[in-house]
């Protein structure tokens, strides 16, 4: 039963990386920059982040980080309740890792999906990159490891890129 606790553990600690993103303002809506209309820029486009290496940020990029944020923090509180519930049903390592293997796999797929949405070409691969990373998760042989060694850096990872 040690692998499960361990996938546990893994699991509260990426929940709570999930939960700090959302409480640094994540749900709340973004304040408007002050702007003037110009033919440079149209109403309602967000300036360039400073140290970004781009133009303007495409107009979608809050609303596709926002929808990558809840995807990332329900599938963390669905591996913590998987973990949870083999734990209690006494599964092998074996029925846990299959679980796990096809919630990385799920999870994957809705970030591709919301990957062909941006409208900014640096946040779609930087979510394809991050789609391709979970996919590596759902393929490895211990998924609890990879929880522990690269799951648990992806939300703070998209705390900081995916952001306009």
């Amino acid at each position: 039963m040690t692998l499960l606790r361990v996938t546990a553990l893994v699991t509260l600690a990426a929940f709570a990386a999930g939960c700090q993103s959302a409480e640094d303002g994540a749900g709340e809506p973004a304040a408007a920059p002050p702007t003037t209309a110009s033919a440079e820029q149209p109403t309602g486009a967000a300036p360039e982040p400073s140290g970004s290496s781009g133009g303007v940020t495409a107009a979608n990029t809050d609303q596709v980080c926002r929808a990558v944020d809840k995807l990332l923090l329900a599938g963390s509180k669905e591996i913590a309740a998987e973990s949870a519930a083999a734990t209690r049903a006494e599964e092998t390592s074996e029925q846990l890792n299959a679980r796990l293997k096809a919630t990385l796999d799920d999870l994957a797929d809705d970030v591709r999906e919301q990957a062909s949405r941006a409208e900014d070409r640096e946040i779609e691969a930087l979510l394809t990159d991050t789609a391709k990373q979970l996919d590596a998760g759902a393929r490895s042989t211990s998924p609890v490891k990879w929880l522990g060694s690269t799951y648990v850096d992806i939300p703070p990872k998209l705390t900081r890129e995916c952001r306009f």
